[in-house]
């Protein structure tokens, strides 16, 4: 009969405070849960600041799976060790991490090659339970199950990590600085570095200005693109984006009988050496698609569309002009080797992480965080445990 993972010795549940979410797209509630003890390869985390993402509210609308209630939203998070579970000699209490929702198990053949970051031990879902034991180790004060998000859920005082999704971080950094790598600003940058591999003197172009196209657009800088065009509906972002180095834009919602690849094509002599997708639109791919340039373009999708949306591509574009096109999940970063390397970027003052932070509060308030980011007024909002 096979045994039961049980959590390491002496260690007992812990009662905080979280913002749960409870009906879909109704504010979170705070409320005092427990967070029981971690088994083993888990870490439990007291949370030091967390940031919304895009994800979460996407998550927080819907009533159907991956939707689930009640639950715990948030993966954008610095924290500190509290406990370990047994078998875990990666980090130990009193550490500085960054929980991320891409595991890095740095055993399987994916995480040890070069050329993927895509674990195959811990693929990547939306489940709402633990990895690695299938189960929840958050209750409310009822004793009913409250579901995890992203293996992360930040939204939480204290949180239970598997350690495969963890990454020990100097305790230097800034954690409302430290808590954007976990998602977002990584993944825009990363896309640029790590996925396209954007050239010096190359011509990037960007489908929306969102934080994530943003971060795609400082990636880029720091390649040293030469020029790099900004596509948005919204105009007032046209100014705010000159900061994270994009040099031209174009409002796609005044073209009047022409295309956006119509337009970026003849804005370049023939295309973009690289076109980001960063909105989440089939027929954006297609169109970033149609102004990456022959023989040598390159698509990178980073928004995330519907469920079940299909994308379609003419077969000759691809057969005869030489394009390509990919998926760049986390921005194709690994994590427990990559994050350090956009950290010490940081510490250079390379990567600009500050102008990504556009507003901070206190938990108490983390309604008022949707609210800034589903009205456009912010980038990132940091939310503090602690105020």
């Amino acid at each position: 009969m096979e045994e039961k993972p049980s959590a390491a010795t002496g260690l007992q549940p812990i009662r905080c405070r979280a913002a749960v979410c409870r009906k879909p797209g109704e504010p979170l509630v705070i409320e005092e849960i427990s967070v029981a003890p971690p088994l083993a390869r888990e870490v439990r985390i007291r949370i030091i600041c967390t940031s919304l993402c895009h994800t979460d509210i996407s998550i927080w609308k819907l009533k159907d799976p991956p939707g689930v209630v009640p639950r715990i939203l948030g993966h954008e998070a610095f924290g500190v060790v509290e406990s370990v579970g047994e078998d875990v000699n990666e980090v130990k209490e009193g550490d500085t991490v960054i929980p991320t929702f891409m595991a890095d198990c740095e055993e399987c053949e994916d995480c040890l090659s070069n050329n993927s970051n895509l674990c195959s031990k811990f693929p990547f879902s939306m489940s709402s339970v633990m990895p690695r034991h299938g189960t929840s180790r958050f209750t409310d004060l009822n004793g009913e199950v409250v579901h995890h998000f992203l293996y992360v859920s930040s939204f939480s005082e204290y949180t239970v990590v598997d350690v495969a999704y963890v990454i020990k971080v100097d305790p230097a950094i800034p954690p409302n600085r430290a808590c954007l790598l976990s998602c977002g600003v990584a993944t825009g940058v990363g896309a640029a570095w790590k996925t396209a591999n954007v050239k010096k003197g190359s011509t990037v172009a960007i489908f929306g200005l969102g934080s994530i196209g943003l971060a795609v657009a400082e990636g880029a800088r720091l390649c040293g693109a030469s020029r790099i065009i900004g596509i948005d509906i919204n105009p007032d972002k046209f100014e705010a984006a000159k900061k994270f180095g994009v040099t031209e834009f174009l409002n796609s919602g005044r073209l009047e009988d022409k295309s956006v690849s119509q337009v970026i094509n003849e804005m370049t002599g023939g295309g973009a050496d690289y076109c980001f997708e960063c909105v989440g639109m089939a027929s954006l791919v297609q169109e970033a698609f149609a102004c990456c340039r022959q023989g040598w373009g390159k698509t990178i999708v980073l928004g995330v569309e519907k469920p079940g949306a299909v994308l379609s591509l003419n077969f000759f574009d691809i057969l005869l002009r030489g394009k390509s096109i990919m998926g760049s999940l986390y921005g194709g970063l690994k994590p427990k080797s990559d994050i350090h390397t956009l950290i010490k970027w940081y510490t250079e003052k390379k990567l600009e992480l500050d102008k990504f932070v556009t507003h901070e509060i206190g938990f108490g308030d983390i309604n008022e965080a949707f609210d800034l980011l589903i009205e456009g007024k912010c980038l990132r909002c940091v939310i503090w445990m602690n105020k």
